[in-house]
């Protein structure tokens, strides 16, 4: 084996080393934001459940804010592959469906698999949100990042005739991305004790009776 291909071997090791530890610091963070919150989870518990030293997890991934954005972002498109989840498959196959009942069936799929792994989080950001100014700014990022999604849902919508009379793109878009909001699912999935597909059911009922033609 000549130098360069060891150097390359051990280079690609060390970086596939590095992503694991990244992997478990982050998942480690992700449980004690839901178990305990934001405020009272700290750095040195994240780094005693993940294993590793305290200047590991900074070095790996950075402070809580950062750990909770990592958290928040894989927990959305369910890995830690570099893809947004614009460009996932469900996504792509909703943008493909042109009967308005498929487009809404398949945003619905997307936002219960979505919510399904981001509901603990997304309650734990809304907590931090009150008290820290990072978080406060990653929470406005993910309604942002949301009511984007929406409007290109409903923009799709429409152009393919699925849009009830008289609502207009900005108001149905507001409507999605109020129905979209994980802490729907938090509150009937987790609190209630619906399963995931009775919520799925139900999404879709209401979303289509607030905005397909009656």
């Amino acid at each position: 084996m000549t130098d360069a291909v060891k150097r390359s071997y051990s280079s690609e090791l060390r970086a596939a080393q590095a992503r694991e530890t990244r992997r478990i610091i982050v998942s480690a963070a992700a449980r004690l934001f839901v178990e305990q919150g934001f405020g009272r989870t700290t750095v040195d518990a994240i780094a005693e459940q993940a294993g590793v030293s305290r200047k590991t997890v900074f070095t790996a991934a950075g402070g809580k804010v950062e750990l909770l954005k990592l958290a928040l972002d894989w927990a959305i498109v369910g890995d830690d592959e570099p893809v947004a989840l614009e460009h996932r498959a469900a996504v792509q196959a909703a943008k493909q469906a042109t009967d308005p009942d498929a487009i809404l069936r398949g945003w619905v799929e997307v936002v219960t698999a979505v919510a399904s792994r981001v509901a603990g989080l997304s309650a734990a950001l809304a907590a931090a949100a009150a008290a820290d100014d990072g978080a406060r700014q990653l929470w406005e990022q993910a309604q942002a990042q949301r009511l984007y999604g929406a409007r290109a849902f409903v923009d799709h919508l429409a152009a393919n005739g699925g849009l009830r009379s008289g609502l207009t793109p900005a108001h149905a878009a507001d409507i999605a991305w109020l129905h979209s909001n994980p802490a729907m699912y938090r509150r009937l999935v987790i609190e209630r004790g619906w399963t995931a597909q009775q919520f799925h059911e139900w999404l879709f009922r209401t979303i289509k009776l607030q905005l397909r033609p009656s």
